[in-house]
């Protein structure tokens, strides 16, 4: 029986917390105060810490160096309302196990005392963060908390990240809280975007050329490697990289060393990589796309952004943030109704972040009044769009990818035998006309109307894809 140590000043949470762990088998005791902390701890450290942030006598992480230098092998698991990624990088840089935002599941706490309980604590970093730092990343739904939590441990080592998500999710802020909140902060972040460079191009902008390396290169130039020096590189829409040269940059992050174009000098290349894609590398590879080695040494510490569609409670955060920032920048104030928010957590952002960012931006200049409400916004972005249609869209691309993954594993020759199309539109179509003909009480003139095709070529697919013809059902 493990003992765990609760200290929350909120007295709800410390018995519905009590009470779950208890039923769990662990002999609980609880705290309000740092006081009370301290004092139980005089009679030895449990098993594990849960404790709060913020408390009535003082911080909750700050305490923790002075508990660690008692019990260094004690795990702490932090819980916090300030869902901040600040709040989850101080919590990781003093030594906590874990990280979990208020509210949380009881099930998620269960889960990290577990693992707390099998791995033992965690040592403190050594650069705190300081809590008003200025940080990019806005949000406090539970997806981005799991960003949050991602971040702060990845941000104290040199760990490659591959970030995927969506155009405008926020990829290269990411990339920059993990370069401005680490150890290399110092030296240079450069970003370089592989779709928007020419592909005879993207070794002499990786690596650099010497003067007359090929027609124009008169004199010598560094790369981005030779530019970010000692700090990051950030490699965005890596998935547009050209297959050669993929080649050598898997070269460079295999040895650490790379020459320019037209030169002969090894180059030791030491800094940090951080890729990003809106493309599915995995479906790459399959597909002969993407080198599956360099996505095994890109995709370390893989996290994937949320769409804004999935972030609902994070939609007036941000555009509060965005309407600050508009004031900062000399444009008027600008306030949002109540009204007004609802319409923009019903629309489904199809560019995300940014699009919410460039809608506010717009409104700041152009609206009449200073108090903005649901009809200026649907004037700005249309009618509210269903969040569903946006939903199915994924689903049905991940279907397609799921799939396709499976012909690579069951019918590899599918992939060059040039029946690949007709297979994929075979198993959608399938269950397409399948459904058109049920839903019309299997009416064939009905289900092809709704199809858009006419009748004979509906009978002519039921006889190719072996569908029986059902009898149809009397009209209700």
């Amino acid at each position: 029986m493990s003992a765990i140590l609760v200290v929350d000043d909120d007295a709800a949470i410390r018995t519905v917390v009590a009470q779950s762990l208890r039923r769990a088998g662990h002999r609980v005791a609880t705290a309000d105060s740092l006081a009370q902390l301290d004092r139980a701890l005089e009679g030895g450290a449990p098993d594990v810490l849960v404790t709060d942030v913020v408390l009535p006598d003082g911080d909750g992480l700050a305490h923790l160096a002075s508990i660690a230098a008692r019990f260094p092998e004690l795990p702490v698991i932090v819980l916090s309302a300030q869902n901040t990624l600040t709040t989850a990088i101080r919590a990781t840089e003093a030594g906590a196990y874990d990280y979990l935002p208020k509210p949380f599941d009881l099930d998620v706490l269960g889960s990290a005392i577990e693992g707390a309980l099998a791995r033992g604590g965690v040592q403190a970093g050594e650069s705190p963060v300081a809590e008003d730092r200025a940080l990019p990343l806005i949000g406090r739904s539970p997806a981005m908390q799991d960003i949050y939590r991602i971040v702060a441990r990845v941000v104290s080592n040199d760990l490659t990240v591959l970030i995927a998500g969506e155009s405008g999710t926020g990829k290269e802020l990411v990339a920059r809280a993990i370069h401005d909140l680490g150890p290399r902060r110092a030296a240079p972040f450069v970003a370089i975007n592989m779709a928007a460079i020419p592909r005879e191009l993207i070794e002499a902008e990786l690596f650099g050329h010497e003067r007359g390396a090929f027609t124009g290169a008169a004199a010598r130039t560094a790369g981005r490697f030779e530019q970010a020096g000692r700090g990051t590189l950030f490699l965005d829409e890596i998935g547009d990289m050209p297959i050669e040269a993929q080649t050598r940059l898997l070269r460079v992050l295999q040895s650490g060393e790379f020459t320019t174009v037209g030169g002969a000098r090894t180059i030791r290349a030491d800094v940090r990589i951080v890729a990003a894609t809106n493309r599915d590398l995995g479906a790459q590879v399959t597909a002969g796309l993407f080198r599956e080695d360099l996505f095994y040494r890109l995709n370390v510490v893989p996290m994937t952004l949320p769409p804004l569609r999935e972030r609902g409670p994070d939609v007036a955060l941000l555009a509060h943030h965005f309407l600050d920032r508009a004031v900062e920048q000399g444009l008027p104030r600008r306030r949002l109704t109540a009204d007004a928010l609802v319409a923009l957590e019903r629309h489904v952002w199809p560019g995300n972040v940014r699009e919410l960012e460039n809608v506010m931006r717009r409104l700041a200049v152009l609206a009449r009044d200073e108090v903005i409400d649901a009809d200026a916004i649907r004037v700005m972005i249309g009618p509210a769009t269903s969040s569903a249609a946006a939903t199915a869209d994924a689903d049905m691309g991940a279907t397609v990818r799921t799939l396709l993954e499976r012909i690579a594993r069951e019918r590899p020759v599918a992939l060059d035998d040039g029946t690949l199309y007709e297979f994929v539109i075979g198993e959608v179509e399938r269950p397409l006309i399948e459904s058109m003909l049920a839903r019309h009480g299997h009416n064939q003139l009905r289900a092809a109307r709704a199809l858009g095709i006419n009748r004979n070529t509906l009978r002519k697919r039921l006889d190719t894809l072996g569908i029986e013809a059902r009898p149809e059902e009397p009209a209700r």
